[in-house]
């Protein structure tokens, strides 16, 4: 007998719930139903509002703010695997916790592995996500991953600008593999910043190695917490002698007064994906990532290839 292609069904984490709906109309199917019943004291228990049984399941949930979001998408992963659900594809559009993926100092524990660890232990058959904060962060499965880039997002729209003496820049050393892959593709100079910080999300020094002279400046980063660093690098690009400064990154956290800095710097743009939502700002581009997702979980639900998805 014929072994029947398990059906597609997506459902959505409550902070993921727009995207989701975009991801699904994507896909070409309605997003399914949850109602999460809340207990008194902050304990919460979500409920797929339909048969999930044989199916391959698709849970899209960025983790952010961490702790419910991360506990919802958990909690939502076991009960598709209490149904009977056939696959459970775990779609963090953004992985938190990602910034903790070795030891830095001595007594301290290595989140992104611990969380990687509870995706699969709560049931995950195979995770999508994007642009994690280190690559290596895919070597914490056992499961598959598919590790998207928003590079295919984003490239487009820069070359649309058509900006004349384009530069891309890193803000720092460890996004310099992500800048030079940018200015291959945009065949750019590329520029990097040299920082030190006092202790998380709090800069002390910042130095630019490279010339940003008469250039149309472009940062790329993979997520934006507190601003701090793109602020910083923005004012003193254009202090030497830029002409304009944008800044392109995947997961726009802004945490903090991340948003009364962006609008005080001198930043003409920051270009952000929908991985998590944002409040309106003229100077916050968001281009969506729901199409990506949607084409890749087709590729997947299909057994087919995904590297025609990737630009670089």
């Amino acid at each position: 007998m014929p072994t029947l292609a398990p059906e597609p069904k997506i459902f959505a984490c409550k902070q993921s719930e727009a995207l989701g709906k975009d991801i699904a109309e994507a896909f070409g199917i309605p997003l399914g139903k949850v109602i999460t019943s809340h207990y008194s004291d902050g304990e919460f228990q979500p409920s797929f509002e339909e048969s999930v049984r044989g199916s391959r399941v698709f849970l899209i949930g960025s983790t952010f703010p961490n702790s419910d979001h991360l506990m919802e998408l958990l909690l939502m992963i076991d009960a598709a695997k209490r149904s009977s659900a056939r696959h459970i594809t775990a779609v963090l559009p953004y992985f938190g916790w990602a910034r903790q993926d070795r030891k830095d100092k001595p007594r301290v524990p290595i989140a992104a592995k611990l969380v990687a660890k509870m995706l699969e232990a709560a049931g995950a058959t195979r995770i999508i996500t994007m642009d994690l904060h280190a690559d290596q962060i895919q070597g914490f499965f056992e499961k598959p991953v598919d590790h998207l880039f928003a590079s295919t997002i984003f490239l487009p729209y820069l070359r649309s600008l058509n900006l004349e003496n384009l530069t891309i820049a890193s803000p720092d050393m460890g996004g310099s593999k992500r800048a030079y892959a940018y200015s291959k593709f945009l065949n750019s100079d590329v520029v990097i910043c040299y920082k030190q910080r006092e202790k998380a999300n709090v800069i002390s020094h910042m130095e630019l190695i490279g010339d940003v002279k008469g250039k149309n400046v472009v940062l790329v980063d993979d997520m934006v917490d507190t601003a701090g660093t793109l602020t910083t690098a923005a004012d003193l690009m254009m202090e030497r002698g830029a002409l304009s400064v944008r800044a392109v990154c995947t997961h726009p956290l802004l945490s903090g007064n991340a948003y009364e800095r962006i609008e005080k710097s001198q930043l003409l743009e920051l270009i952000v994906s929908d991985s998590i939502p944002t409040k309106p700002n003229d100077k916050i581009r968001v281009i969506t990532c729901a199409k990506l997702f949607a084409d890749v979980m087709l590729s997947v639900n299909a057994n087919k290839s995904i590297s025609g998805k990737f630009l670089m």
